[in-house]
């Protein structure tokens, strides 16, 4: 890879798996930490979706900006532009407690989260050209470490009497390694052979049906992900009537099956494909969310272990998309991450909007709804191509 070396190579692997872990950690704070933050500041479950719902606009917009300065200024940029963003969102968030100003917080760690997105995964299709699918699978995986350890790190906090702003206060620790590590490691960008940002090319490659399909599929899969994991602590709590350390334990162990499931998935998912491997994954989200949600609480370890079918699903995705052959790859995987801010932001959102008017329960049973929209969409992606491979 461009005259890089080995070792070079591999530290510069191991700076985008530690974004992950990074990027993680801090989406996931919001889980464990939400019922705490909504009794301290007597914030309806509306009012904590809207918040959420900021971060997530933040991610949108870090995404379609940072798509294209990646291919005109590479990762280096796009992931040191991160970790300042992360620094200063966090940092803010902790300190303020109206809700306009923790919104505005939150839209600026989403920023620092699209730009890990883009990056993260820009870097490792640049760095790695055969196995991508592998590769992809295993970034997700530190996504994964990290958000499987942030839910354990907070309810030991709560549970010690720390506030949830201590809780955002530590974290800021790893954005600053972030920042400081893009900041000094060595990154020889790649010659984008001539490939200069054309607006109209990516509009026609960005937007075919194929793509609108594609799209759909990143918007309600990351819905529905960021929705158990922004709501699952307060579900089980009001609903199921668990304590926050086994309510927390719960959505550890949901990241814990997303990552388990991602090391599987990077042996066995170009073995099986990528449309076919996603198919399977689907059909079986929706059966572990109907027992786990409408089941008896013995049952409720059904919603966490969900995660082992969601798992693969993203960084497939990516792969799949990757694999197009089509001009401008770092702006149209910028579009597809977009969609993927727009699910992560209508999620969490819809469930906490519909919770004040229907309650918890039947809002958290939305997730259901995302994953058979996620069925659809790629039921419509292997007919086309089918149709394809026939033509």
């Amino acid at each position: 890879t461009r005259s890089l070396s080995s070792a070079h190579l591999w530290l510069l692997t191991a700076g985008g798996f530690f974004a992950f872990f990074v990027f993680g950690f801090v989406d996931n704070l919001k889980g464990p930490t939400l019922p705490a933050l909504l009794r301290d500041l007597n914030f309806s479950y509306g009012q904590g979706g809207t918040i959420l719902f900021s971060a997530y606009i933040g991610f949108m917009v870090a995404t379609l900006l940072t798509g294209i300065l990646a291919d005109s200024a590479g990762m280096k940029s796009v992931l040191l532009l991160a970790g300042i963003s992360l620094s200063v969102g966090l940092t803010a968030f902790s300190m303020v407690s109206s809700f306009w100003l923790l919104a505005a917080a939150l839209f600026v760690v989403g920023l620092g989260l699209g730009a890990i997105e883009v990056g993260g995964n820009g870097l490792i299709v640049d760095l790695h050209t055969s196995n991508r699918g592998r590769f992809l699978n295993l970034l997700a995986v530190f996504h994964g470490v990290g958000s499987f350890v942030v839910p354990l790190y907070a309810a030991q906090l709560l549970s010690a009497s720390f506030s949830w702003r201590q809780v955002y206060q530590f974290a800021i620790l790893f954005a600053v390694g972030l920042a400081l590590f893009f900041l000094f490691v060595r990154y020889p960008r790649a010659p984008r052979s001539g490939e200069a940002l054309n607006l109209r090319t990516l509009f026609s490659a960005g937007f075919t049906r194929q793509m609108t399909w594609y799209y759909l599929l990143v918007t309600v899969y990351v819905a529905a992900e960021i929705g158990i994991a922004a709501w699952i602590v307060e579900y089980l709590q009001q609903v199921k009537g668990f304590d926050i350390t086994i309510s927390s334990l719960y959505l550890s162990l949901f990241f814990a099956m997303i990552m388990v499931g991602r090391l599987a998935g990077s042996v066995v998912v170009e073995w099986i494909g990528y449309l076919r491997i996603m198919l399977i994954a689907s059909v079986a989200s929706i059966g572990c969310l109907a027992l786990g949600i409408f089941g008896p609480p013995a049952l409720a370890f059904c919603v966490p272990l969900t995660g082992l079918f969601f798992s693969i699903m993203f960084p497939t995705t990516t792969a799949s998309v990757s694999s197009l052959h089509v001009p401008n790859m770092g702006a149209i995987l910028g579009v597809l991450f977009t969609f993927g801010g727009l699910g992560g932001a209508l999620g969490p959102w819809l469930i906490g909007a519909a919770a004040d008017i229907v309650g918890i329960e039947l809002a958290f049973a939305l997730t259901i709804v995302f994953c058979v929209v996620m069925l659809g969409a790629l039921l419509m992606l292997q007919r086309m191509a089918r149709a394809e491979r026939q033509a």
